[in-house]
């Protein structure tokens, strides 16, 4: 059982972080104290599809080269513990050693990796507000260190859902999102080997644009961000009947617009999966209608009412189309306002509907 109080001091760390990349900072900080750990990675998530995307923060692991094979081998090889089965799981954090009653060869990723790297134990959480991924930590102690204990995995896992909370509210837009873009979509291609060896000049425009962060060396002369390169790793995971999630992920660029990256593998002549085709493009208002409802918290119940004052529907409609008293629907509109910190129905729309698409169609 974690101290509770251990557990308000690395929140109140974040609580004063004025984005995502200084939240995974300050709390990894914080945390440092409660868990001893030698290296971590923090990275935020596509809620949608639990797939990587920025920020990411690589503390004490050199620039982050080893990234691109940790990655491969969590989508494409037999692990304990991915990080898909820790979204689903009744408790949302566990440690590599104590899963493999003290063998973690057992698991590809130690025996590929960080048995190499001199890593002695692996501590993994996955971010969620419900069932919701909002980001990942990885925590590594060297060889020479002690397992992860119970009361350490119980903290990290006490931190998942008030860290997830606080990590979802930069999701929401600002009045500072956008900017001029091309409407044309950006392509990629990559062999069947995960190698890139064509792209357009959209996609390099839209590559220049995405956040610092680890990434993977490429033959045209350019890195891949690991969050593109984890969309096309997915898609190959599909294909070989790994997973059975999306190959997409929505990923912030420097200047506040919102980019969709989806990946699909393609079938070679001989019936195998063969290359990979990645298509990176503004998102649509729509795709970021529901990622905005969850950054701010809102009921399924909550933007179906907010979908419908959008469309102009008074409260006596709204309340006739979702089989609702007006009464229950000016309750809502009361949440809705409360959670958006607007006083009308106009400031809610603009909060979350016209402000998104706003920056996706600039």
């Amino acid at each position: 059982m974690s101290d509770p109080r251990r557990q308000t001091d690395v929140v109140a760390a974040a609580d004063r972080a004025g984005g995502a990349l200084d939240l995974f900072t300050r709390a990894s900080a914080r945390l440092r104290r409660y868990i001893p750990f030698d290296a971590a990675v923090w990275t935020a998530t596509d809620p949608e599809t639990g797939l990587v995307t920025a920020p990411m923060l690589v503390e004490n692991l050199g620039s982050g080269e080893g990234c691109g094979a940790y990655w491969e081998s969590e989508f494409l090889e037999e692990n304990v513990l991915p990080f898909r089965d820790l979204t689903r799981a009744a408790v949302p954090a566990a440690a590599l050693r104590a899963a493999t009653g003290g063998v973690p060869v057992r698991s590809a990723r130690f025996r590929r990796l960080l048995g190499a790297q001199g890593v002695e134990d692996e501590l993994r959480a996955v971010l969620r507000a419900g069932d919701r991924p909002w980001g990942l930590i990885s925590l590594f102690r060297m060889r020479g260190g002690a397992d992860f204990a119970p009361d350490e995995v119980a903290l990290l896992a006490g931190l998942s859902e008030p860290l997830a909370g606080r990590l979802r509210r930069f999701a929401r837009p600002t009045e500072s999102d956008g900017g001029s873009t091309s409407s044309a979509p950006g392509l990629l291609l990559l062999d069947r080997h995960g190698e890139a060896n064509s792209i357009n000049d959209e996609a390099r425009r839209y590559l220049a644009r995405l956040p610092d962060g680890p990434s993977v060396p490429s033959a045209l002369g350019l890195d891949l961000p690991i969050w593109v390169a984890g969309a096309a790793l997915q898609a190959r995971a599909i294909a070989l009947g790994r997973d059975r999630g999306g190959a997409r992920v929505r990923i912030r660029t420097v200047d506040g617009l919102w980019l969709t990256c989806h990946a699909s593998c393609l079938t070679g002549l001989d019936g195998k999966p063969g290359p990979v085709a990645l298509v990176i493009e503004p998102a649509a208002a729509a795709d970021l209608t529901g990622m905005v409802a969850d950054a701010y918290g809102l009921t399924s119940r909550e933007l179906e009412v907010a979908r419908l004052v959008a469309r102009g529907l008074p409260t006596a409609e709204i309340a006739a189309a979702l089989f609702l008293s007006p009464h229950t629907v000016r309750d809502h509109l009361k949440a809705l306002f409360g959670k958006t910190a607007v006083s009308s129905r106009v400031g809610l729309v603009a909060r979350l509907f016209a402000e998104q698409h706003r920056s996706s169609t600039t």
